[in-house]
């Protein structure tokens, strides 16, 4: 599959997975709110549905006190309005007209004659007219009278003024009709609340009160009727709030899990796939890099064969030498491809057999200088070396250190400026119990991110299109995990332009043992 529909893929399922996460979460945003506005308006419900009960129990308190007025107000009104009522009776038998005539009831006039009937009768408009005046005057009456009885009620209700705050509020009613208001609207957290003055002043506060949740506590004004600084605050909150809230949304947890476990191997898939491409990607250039290092000298080491079996070819000793050399320098270039190639199976198994004994560093660094003169000074450089390490004998396999001298100084030649003289320097000292190993060159240099992973296998430094340098990118991968196997160190100094400068610490024989 190639790159570009794999990063196609990539950002399709991405966005996928971002959409539905977002759907998500703003799904679940939305319930909270609702719920959140709901436990509000329960709450405000409740205590203002407390707050009325509040003022219905003072009210009913100051009216039982000043039942005995008005009871006696009430019989006062009830005797007027009777008295009245007989007033009008003997009245109507009172009154009489100008010509002479008396006017009488209904219930007069049935123990009356035909003829006072008819005399009634004709006197009705009359009759009329004083009655509708006695019945204004009896409405006039009874309005005063009931005026009296509100200004009583009054009188007595604004009474409740003069007294503290906190001899008008039953505080064990208080909690109950908090307790029942809440369950009834279905909240049932529990819950602290206080008592408090217009002004901020603390009248009184459950006796299991925590401030846990007071930040976002609910409020109702008490006696909200009466004036500003006689009146009162009730305040309310919930420490285990957030519960009632997302005890809505649980449901939704086993859904949003699985999004997450989606996401995350739709993630680690992409990074296998990934890196699985870019592992592919370096095998091949592996394989490339491999068929043309071995190309070479089989290439070599066929021409030789053909010239030595050419009979038109003059076999002069000369000639054999030279043939021979190279079929033997040709040979052993192989053989060290052909190890590198199985570095690669080393590093999958991680075991790498090592035939220790004590050498002395100054004397291994001596022969492969000696052995690599005529490479560097065939690129037109020079080796210098200096060997300081008094005390130089370390306890390696001397096989293996030679191949990781000699891969150091190879990519020293490898990685040469072309446009001044190859310049290597190898130097040997002690340091605080160990042997230190320097090999330095002034060849192009590293840059600081390529630095970083210089020691990875496979790992090759860009250097743009030029293709003259060739190699497995297994070299200083090889170097690093025989030094650590060694209990050693290995770091690398490096600046663009400049040059490198690889740094090799290992412990001395008299240490390790």
């Amino acid at each position: 599959m190639k790159k570009s529909t794999i990063t196609i893929l990539a950002v399709v399922m991405g966005i996928s997975f971002a959409c539905l996460l977002g759907l998500q979460v703003r799904y679940i945003d939305e319930i909270l709110g609702m719920r959140k506005a709901h436990f509000e308006e329960y709450v405000s419900r409740s205590i203002n549905q407390v707050a009325h009960k509040l003022e219905v129990d003072e009210a009913s308190r100051y009216l039982e006190q000043g039942s005995d007025a008005m009871i006696g107000i009430a019989t006062a009104i009830d005797s007027i309005m009777v008295s009245t009522d007989s007033a009008v009776i003997q009245r109507t038998h009172q009154v009489r007209a100008k010509d002479g005539s008396v006017f009488t009831s209904l219930e007069t006039t049935a123990s009356t004659s035909m003829s006072d009937k008819y005399f009634t009768k004709r006197n009705s408009g009359a009759h009329k007219d004083k009655f509708r005046s006695l019945q204004e005057i009896m409405a006039k009456r009874y309005s005063y009278e009931k005026s009296l009885l509100d200004e009583v009620i009054y009188s007595i209700l604004y009474t409740a003024h003069d007294r503290p705050l906190a001899d008008r509020v039953d505080f064990k009613k208080l909690d109950q009709y908090l307790k029942t208001e809440l369950n009834n609207n279905g909240i049932e957290l529990k819950y602290h609340f206080t008592v408090e003055t217009n002004e901020g002043n603390l009248i009184y506060k459950c006796p299991d009160y925590e401030e846990e949740g007071s930040d976002k506590a609910f409020q109702v004004e008490l006696f909200q009727n009466d004036p500003v600084q006689k009146a009162g605050v009730l305040k309310v909150h919930f420490p285990k709030q957030s519960q009632f809230i997302y005890h809505s949304i649980w449901f939704i947890t086993p859904s949003l899990i699985f999004t997450l476990v989606l996401l995350v191997t739709f993630v680690v898939t992409l990074v296998l796939i990934f890196r699985q491409k870019k592992l592919t990607e370096v095998k091949n250039d592996f394989i490339n890099n491999m068929t043309h290092e071995f190309k070479t000298p089989i290439s070599s080491i066929s021409l030789a064969a053909q010239m030595l079996g050419d009979d038109s070819v003059n076999k002069t000793p000369q000639t054999m030498k030279r043939l021979t050399t190279t079929i033997m320098d040709e040979t052993k270039r192989l053989r060290f491809q052909v190890e590198k190639v199985l570095q690669l199976s080393m590093y999958e198994h991680q075991n790498t057999n090592l035939r220790m004994r004590d050498v002395d560093l100054n004397e291994l660094v001596a022969g492969v200088v000696h052995t690599f003169a005529l490479k560097v000074e065939k690129n037109g450089g020079k080796i210098i070396t200096q060997t300081d390490a008094t005390d130089p004998f370390i306890y390696v396999d001397d096989m293996h250190f030679t191949n990781v001298v000699f891969n150091l100084m190879d990519n020293a030649v490898k990685y040469k400026r072309s446009d001044i003289e190859l310049e290597l320097k190898v130097m040997t000292w002690n340091e605080s119990g160990k042997v230190c190993l320097s090999i330095q060159d002034n060849g192009i240099g590293i840059a600081k991110d390529d630095l970083k992973r210089i020691f990875e296998k496979f790992y090759r430094v860009h250097t743009g299109n030029l293709h003259d340098v060739k190699g497995f990118g297994l070299g200083l991968a090889y170097v690093k995990k025989i030094v650590e196997d060694h209990h050693g160190t290995i770091h690398a100094e490096s600046e663009l332009g400049i040059g490198t400068k690889f740094i090799i610490k290992l412990p001395v024989v008299k240490n390790d043992k």
